[in-house]
């Protein structure tokens, strides 16, 4: 059994795909006109990962304290919409499940 205490916090995988009939100039200018830079991540959040998939957009996972997860909503709504269409995913590690399964199939498990 071990004595770490489990994080409290989600991860949330939040993919910003582009809107095709945008402009980069016309992204950028929306984006700071609704201040997505300030305003995005919410403060009390954690970047895990920030990528940019070409053709799709992109694709950050945040960790965050549920108590601000509402807050991360919104600020979508208010800053990523119009420049971004969102999907927001609950999201977990898989590493170390992996490393578990990977050990058991070397067993001899499935």
């Amino acid at each position: 059994m071990s004595d770490a205490v489990p994080n409290p916090n989600v991860l949330i995988t939040i993919v910003l795909k582009h809107h095709a009939g945008l402009t980069l100039d016309e992204v950028q200018a929306k984006l700071k006109a609704s201040e997505w830079w300030a305003r995005f991540p919410v403060e009390g959040t954690r970047v895990v990962s920030w990528t940019v998939a070409m053709g799709l957009g992109q694709i950050v996972t945040l960790e965050v304290p549920p108590h601000l997860l509402g807050r991360v909503n919104l600020e979508l709504e208010r800053s990523a919409w119009g420049v971004f269409a969102t999907e927001c995913y609950p999201t977990y590690d898989f590493v170390p499940v992996r490393e578990r399964i990977k050990a058991r199939v070397a067993a001899g498990g499935q």
